[in-house]
């Protein structure tokens, strides 16, 4: 009878504990698209720095996933980092309105600033126990 009860209890329990460890790893996935997809654009930009219509485009998804950022659910255990993630996208948007105006070297400086940025937001997120999911690529 004991064991019944204690199957019952852990099967109740169980999923109530691990719900913070699934919470914070669905904030993580949805941070790492983010920054994936904004890299990816960014990354795309600076080898066409002279298409103002892809610098246009890029911007404005830019500031839609900033805009999506701002109001993502932020659980407790990554809510430091958070901050930082929203850096890095409006750095990224910055770099991409820079781009669209034609302004070089402020695009180079508000990415390079954003690359910082992300160095500062995995080491936080390191110091609170958690890493970003990397890109996986199929073989």
């Amino acid at each position: 009878m004991n064991r019944r009860r204690f199957g019952f209890a852990a099967g109740f329990l169980l999923p109530m504990f691990s719900a913070e460890i699934v919470y914070a790893g669905t904030y993580l996935a949805r941070a790492s698209l983010l920054l994936r997809t904004g890299w990816a654009e960014i990354k795309t930009l600076s080898q066409r720095l002279h298409d103002r219509e892809l610098a246009a485009m890029v911007h404005a998804m830019a500031e839609k996933r900033l805009e999506v950022a701002r109001g993502m659910l932020v659980p407790k255990e990554v809510e430091k980092a958070h901050p930082h993630l929203l850096l890095v996208l409006e750095l990224l948007e910055r770099s991409a309105d820079a781009a669209q105006a034609g302004k070089t070297e402020s695009f180079l400086s508000s990415k390079a600033r954003a690359g910082d940025e992300l160095s500062t937001l995995r080491a936080v997120l390191k110091g609170l126990g958690y890493e970003l999911e990397e890109p996986r690529e199929k073989s």
